[in-house]
């Protein structure tokens, strides 16, 4: 895999070539931005940006005010290649809080290793309707300690509006959800992503986040995908490298709260 040519060509399909993610969002391209902007539960921020020394500050301005105006928190999502370079330090000074960084990485589907099987008792079932949805929104909350109320929100409206673009998968022991993850499906592009794979702690250690990038792999393959791309927390890396995928950049999310 010719790591400069896919980062460019992610660049050039996922962020400048954005779409919306989901009903009642859409992507505005004003100046040198690209830009969602859904409702208060969707995710609303700057996707790209091709900015200068000179205009840098303005366009800052101008997105802090247009999100504002609306009355939206948002996200400008950072890339290690962004420019100009010192865009992070601008963003802070105007108000944004950085997240934690991440590693953008990005697998070719024919060349990982996706031999990884599940223990032994669990199987892994499709997320079709409002039960599924509910068990890897339990999942989430045990996984990550986080409220689910957004991840229920949004992928009962995708499932419902728009199912080839979504993908969700929850891993069972029994009837006890201990795994879930999902898959966004970009359409007319060779680009799917992995999202949201975790496990509860008890279960942690014993394959379940490879077994569920195979199994998402193995789907997305199906449907004539090339490549999965995930933003890659410091925890899943190691995992991801181990699999095939190649880390190509780093990627930090700045928040900006009215």
């Amino acid at each position: 895999m010719d790591h400069a040519e896919v980062l460019a060509l992610f660049d050039r399909c996922l962020r400048q070539g954005a779409r919306p993610d989901g009903p009642g969002a859409r992507v505005e391209r004003t100046g040198e931005v690209v830009r969602q902007v859904a409702s208060a539960q969707g995710w609303n921020g700057v996707v790209w940006s091709a900015l200068d020394e000179a205009g840098a500050h303005a366009a800052i301005a101008g997105q802090i005010a247009h999100f504002t105006g609306l009355g939206l928190e948002f996200e400008w999502k950072l890339y290690g290649y962004d420019r100009p370079a010192d865009l992070g330090r601008r963003l802070a000074a105007a108000g944004f809080t950085p997240g934690p960084q991440e590693t953008l990485m990005i697998g070719e589907i024919a060349g990982l290793t996706l031999d990884a099987g599940l223990p032994e008792g669990v199987r892994v079932v499709p997320v079709t309707d409002r039960a599924g949805v509910d068990l890897v929104a339990e999942v989430h909350e045990k996984a990550f300690g986080a409220d689910s109320a957004w991840l229920r929100h949004r992928l009962l409206a995708r499932l419902a509006s728009d199912p080839d673009t979504v993908m969700a998968v929850v891993a069972l022991a029994g009837e006890e959800p201990v795994s879930a993850a999902r898959m966004e499906l970009v359409p007319g592009t060779a680009f799917a992503g992995l999202w949201g794979g975790g496990t509860v702690e008890a279960w942690r250690g014993r394959g379940l986040y490879r077994a569920l990038v195979a199994h998402r792999a193995g789907v997305a393959a199906s449907l004539g995908y090339r490549y999965l791309q995930v933003d890659a927390s410091s925890q899943s890396r190691p995992i991801l490298e181990r699999l095939g995928f190649a880390p190509l950049t780093t990627t930090v999310p700045y928040v900006y709260v009215p």
